[in-house]
């Protein structure tokens, strides 16, 4: 739109966060990956919401968190149902005959440091078999047509908690095994796959093991797999890896928050880099309050980076290169939404050479 001024990102109202655009134009903004469930919620504060928000679940307590928020404000909270990489010690691959015997086989360094086990062993919930996890997901994610899988992902650096919810938290010796978080991950996207649905992905120090992960995910499933949508939330990926994922897989995005990316100046770069088609916009924070302001911060550091305008008005009548930053990264979120990322007449190609890529692989394959 021409003749307006992109906002200084840095820009900041007494609050410490920038100022809003205009009713008309937040009503356009979707926050793509945020966590209102880990604080108490007031009905005043979802009234006054004036974005959309995707609720993340991350463990057993806050599926139904999720669901119930969702029910009661399908126009601005679109469910996320699935279970964080930090939680997947309390899920079981099979089912097991003892708690006990569950945490000793998950941590195989318990009997060099018994003290800080025993101590974490009474605080720990008995652990749930993952073919009831998946079960309670199928249920939440066909439940909620627009649902999507999320926050699941891979993260090698965290280590357990005494108490996840103390401040502040005092961690244990103990790491939740790389493979145990893959195969949770895994079934989870199966699942997605499955019932079609996009997915928020978590991944921490795991970058080559979540590209191999989007490697074998297409490999495997072909168009089925580009049917869905990826977002990789508050991405951490280098400019360089980043656009090799995207483009091998053209249902890969990325989303960036302040709360996060902004610790470091990689996500200026990583933005630079990324197609404009194929970045959104998350708060990733637990305060509905803020989602929104912390949203809008993201969105002008996109635009201050990529030398889009930002909307002061909202106008439905306008040509593509006449967009400013909220419609550009609306119609990023409408893309993800939809799916269906199958370039027409390159399904045999795919298969073709997803055939070759396997032979390669294992020379037994005909």
């Amino acid at each position: 739109m021409s003749g307006q001024g992109i906002p200084d990102a840095r820009s900041q109202s007494l609050s410490g966060l920038p100022e809003l655009g205009s009713p008309a134009v937040l009503r356009h903004v979707v926050d793509v990956h945020c966590h209102p469930t880990d604080s108490e919620i007031s009905q005043l504060s979802m009234d006054r919401l004036p974005i959309t928000i995707c609720a993340m679940a991350t463990r057993q307590a806050d599926q139904g968190l999720v669901r119930d928020l969702a029910a009661a404000h399908p126009d601005k909270v679109i469910p996320c149902f699935g279970y964080h990489p930090w939680f997947t010690h309390w899920i079981s691959l099979a089912y097991v005959s003892s708690k006990r015997q569950h945490y000793e086989e998950l941590f195989p360094n318990w009997r060099e440091n018994v003290d800080a086990f025993e101590r974490l062993l009474p605080l720990l919930p008995s652990p749930i078999p993952l073919e009831d996890i998946i079960l309670d997901l199928r249920q939440n994610l066909e439940a909620f047509p627009k649902a999507m899988l999320g926050e699941v992902g891979l993260d090698r650096v965290s280590r357990v908690p005494f108490d996840y919810f103390s401040s502040p938290r005092e961690l244990t010796p103990f790491y939740v095994p790389f493979e145990h978080q893959l195969a949770v991950l895994e079934a989870q996207i199966e699942l997605a796959i499955e019932l079609g649905r996009n997915i928020s992905v978590h991944s921490v120090k795991a970058q080559k093991a979540t590209v191999d992960l989007l490697g074998r995910l297409h490999l495997k499933h072909g168009d089925r797999w580009r049917r869905l949508s990826l977002d990789l939330h508050s991405c951490a990926f280098s400019p360089q890896m980043w656009m090799d994922v995207e483009r091998r897989h053209p249902n890969a995005f990325l989303s960036l928050s302040t709360a996060i990316n902004s610790r470091s100046e990689n996500h200026r770069a990583l933005i630079a880099a990324c197609s404009p088609h194929r970045i959104l916009i998350e708060s990733d924070f637990h305060c509905v309050d803020e989602c929104t302001e912390r949203t809008w911060a993201m969105l002008l550091t996109v635009a201050e980076i990529k030398g889009w305008e930002v909307e002061t008005t909202w106008r439905d009548d306008l040509e593509e290169h006449q967009w400013g930053a909220v419609r550009r990264l609306e119609h990023n979120w409408r893309v993800f939404e939809k799916g269906n990322h199958i370039i027409p007449g390159t399904q045999k190609k795919g298969r073709r050479r997803a055939q070759q890529t396997e032979m390669s692989v294992n020379p037994l394959v005909k």
